[in-house]
């Protein structure tokens, strides 16, 4: 078959600036979500010192709202085909509200406001954000699906979307301490940077490599490959405090959450089974329902941020570490937190636009009929796949983001009691590694192969 041919029937071979413009989107959405996965629940507690156990809660409520949100958007887009687009027109008409609702996320004048106003705004402004996040993060993951149907292709996709997130990724975990410093005209701690920061180092490393480490490990190995060393790096950094002093073992704490970040890096590349579930359902119903099967990963992802942002105040707080009460280990100037937050949002609808120009949709179907709310739940019920791939998603991101809050207490754990100690190990260390094994056994029960794939598409293709 001549490329020509084979373009012809969806296998389309993509450049380096469209991969790197459609990259560019995830860049954009981890300046955004970063901020809000790692630094929100610390804002409120320690800033605004709204209670932590509200604060997990409201975290919580507003992923359970996302629940029924994203369903809502994935559908509608599902059914539409507007002219700048199916998919990526959406970065420009949620772009814009987005990079509004971020920067008033954290408006400093909250920070003078009698406690009951304080709590009515965080839990307008946190809604409205993760709504209208949803309305531009669910078409952009659609996108992939609409570009080609080359598994090797969408495996490059993948990878550059990966490195262009982990970009967004580290720039916010060691840029925000950074930054509040720099504009509260504090002292940098650049240790306690560095160690939020380092875990993403893997990804510029592995992700490149994806391709040639997916022929030589497989798809399974590798994944088992990754979190085994992740596994050895969450029980390295459990183990130093217990026998050392954090302080004094600086090289080899870095050394060991390089390790972590390498196992977190699976959720990374669990992205990659979103267009495998969406080719699976096509073969079988014969509907391509990108945007669905994109809701409901961001749903699953969704929930195990949300998940981890409960547990964390609250279990934390049930063993006496009140992060509302407790010596701070950021900065809580108000007005640094509101300009860093705003820097962020801009340049990363800078990257939304960047994103819209960079990409070329050439498979993206709309329904004879209109997918309804009872098809999509029976997708789900009969999807086997998207059922197992959910599971993941929950997991690993509750692995990611259990600890994400609680990295900047690490590295200054000698300033807190035993008790508060025991706690912050918990939740940086222990509960991730044991996540990673429950990740590993549902990777093993995953039964889409690349094999299967490819005679998937090949059988679709046959068909038309």
């Amino acid at each position: 078959m001549t490329q020509n041919e084979s373009e012809a029937k969806g296998f389309y071979k993509l450049n380096w600036i469209q991969r790197i413009g459609y990259g560019s989107g995830d860049l954009a959405q981890n300046l955004i979500f970063q901020t809000v996965a790692c630094f929100l629940m610390l804002y409120l507690t320690t800033v605004l010192k709204i209670n932590p156990a509200f604060v997990g809660g409201l975290i919580l409520a507003v992923r359970l709202l996302d629940c029924f949100w994203s369903p809502i958007v994935g559908r509608y887009i599902d059914n539409r085909n507007p002219k700048l687009g199916k998919y990526r027109a959406y970065l420009l008409y949620g772009g814009i509200p987005l990079t509004v609702a971020a920067c008033l996320l954290m408006l400093p004048q909250v920070a003078s406001w009698a406690m009951p106003m304080k709590i009515a705004y965080a839990t307008v402004s946190y809604t409205v954000l993760s709504m209208i996040y949803s309305v531009v993060n669910i078409p952009y993951g659609s996108i992939m699906a609409s570009m080609t149907r080359d598994n090797d292709e969408v495996l490059k996709l993948t990878s550059t979307r990966m490195v262009c997130a982990n970009i967004g990724q580290i720039t916010v975990q060691a840029g925000f301490p950074i930054g509040l410093a720099i504009v509260a005209q504090a002292v940098i701690d650049w240790n306690q940077a560095l160690f939020m920061a380092i875990g993403t180092i893997p990804a510029f490393v592995i992700l490149p490599s994806l391709p040639f480490l997916k022929r030589v490990f497989g798809k399974k190995g590798l994944y088992y490959l990754l979190l085994s060393i992740g596994f050895v790096g969450f029980v390295i950094l459990y183990t130093i405090p217990k026998v050392s002093d954090v302080a004094s073992c600086n090289t080899l704490v870095q050394a060991a959450k390089v390790m972590t970040g390498v196992g977190l890096l699976v959720g990374s590349l669990m992205w990659a089974l979103v267009p495998e579930v969406i080719t699976e359902a096509e073969y079988r119903t014969g509907n391509r329902p990108a945007a669905t099967v994109n809701a409901l990963a961001g749903v699953a992802f969704k929930a195990g941020f949300s998940i981890a942002g409960w547990i964390t105040p609250l279990a934390m707080g049930m063993v006496g570490f009140d992060l509302a009460n407790e010596q701070s280990a950021l900065q809580t100037d108000p007005y640094a937190w509101f300009v860093v937050t705003c820097c962020f949002a801009v340049i990363g609808f800078a990257l939304l636009l960047l994103c819209f120009n960079g990409c070329k949709e050439r498979i993206a179907t709309t329904p004879e009929k209109p997918v309804s709310y009872g098809e999509m739940f029976q997708e789900f019920k009969v999807n086997k796949c998207l059922q197992l791939m959910l599971c993941i998603f929950v997991v690993v991101f509750l692995a990611s983001f259990i600890s994400a809050p609680v990295n900047a207490y690490y590295p200054k754990l000698a300033d807190y009691s035993a008790a508060s100690q025991e706690a912050i190990l918990w939740f940086t260390c222990v509960i991730p590694a044991v996540l990673l094994i429950i990740v590993g056994y549902l990777i093993y029960k995953y039964p889409l192969t690349d094999e299967v794939i490819n005679k998937m598409n090949q059988e679709i293709e046959d068909r038309k």
